[in-house]
């Protein structure tokens, strides 16, 4: 067994920290994991992309000094937090993390296929894109819902923008499935590389365009969607009532079954909002942008 796994526990607020000392101490590989089973999507400007309880992993070579390790993370750390290490059997772990992965279905037309994989059905929509640590490959609820919604929807020739991008799953779907331009809006400038990157091996670059949330173009867009937290789609509400044209569509999603009726009711001043559209305990509200008139 040539590796050895050493995992600490971080919180939030140290995860970064955690992850430097092991890169220092000479770790192959270093990973961030969830240690409570947390959901986690795009989260609101300012906040923490990890989760509340995360394992930072460090890999080494089996024949390191185990003590010598230890001491050195501690001395970089002042205090080492809760630690375990454990030989990890050698073999190619992404190839056998990708074996238990299969491409997905959303909807009528589209589906989620990693890259070196044969999509199942090759005449219809198919959005190449390996799972990872990027937020939003569809195998989150939120992440369902939103794609299934724009799998049913008319997006020939639209304009949308897809606000809180992350992987940009969401923007590289609309664009497939017939959207004219897309907009992805990210805080995170990690976020819009990596939408720009999966955008171009998927053949779609030449129509999105990427956007910190205060460079956003003001025009307004056909359609926006929008799969971060309920927190933060309440304090959007006027952006996004100036980004939807009248008439324009709107859908939500990383909404909670309880949060459900106070986002509804924030929008509802300025979009006909439909009834919710609920999976596993998670929602996702559509609505259309009020016309002068209504």
């Amino acid at each position: 067994m040539p590796w050895l796994e050493l995992t600490l526990s971080a919180t939030p607020t140290d995860a970064d920290t955690l992850s430097d000392a092991l890169d220092l101490a000479g770790a192959a590989a270093i990973t961030l994991r969830d240690a409570a089973d947390q959901p986690i999507f795009e989260p609101p400007p300012g906040a923490s992309k990890v989760w509340d309880q995360t394992e930072v992993i460090g890999l080494f070579e089996s024949d390191v000094d185990v003590d010598a390790l230890l001491l050195g993370l501690s001395a970089r750390l002042g205090q080492l937090p809760a630690w375990r290490l454990q030989p990890l059997e050698d073999r190619d772990w992404v190839r056998a993390w990708m074996d238990d992965y299969r491409p997905m279905r959303f909807g009528e037309r589209l589906y989620v296929v990693p890259r070196d994989m044969t999509p199942p059905d090759p005449a219809a929509i198919n959005l190449r894109l390996d799972p990872g640590l990027a937020f939003g490959t569809g195998t989150h609820p939120t992440t369902a819902l939103c794609l299934r919604w724009l799998d049913a929807t008319d997006l020939k020739g639209k304009t949308v923008i897809d606000y809180g991008c992350g992987s940009g799953i969401l923007a590289i779907a609309a664009l497939l499935l017939g959207a004219a331009r897309v907009i992805a809006v990210d805080n995170d400038p990690q976020a819009l590389i990596a939408t720009a990157d999966n955008a171009r091996d998927n053949g779609v670059a030449d129509r999105l365009e990427t956007s910190l949330p205060d460079d956003c173009p003001s025009e307004s867009a056909d359609i926006l969607v929008a799969n971060i937290l309920a927190a933060p789609l309440m304090s959007l509400v006027p952006t996004f009532a100036r980004r939807v044209r009248p008439g324009g569509l709107l859908t939500l999603s990383g909404i909670l079954d309880a949060q459900g009726g106070q986002v509804k009711a924030a929008y509802q001043p300025d979009f006909v909002m439909h009834p919710a559209t609920a999976q596993d305990g998670w929602l996702r509200l559509d609505g259309q942008r009020k016309t002068p008139n209504r």
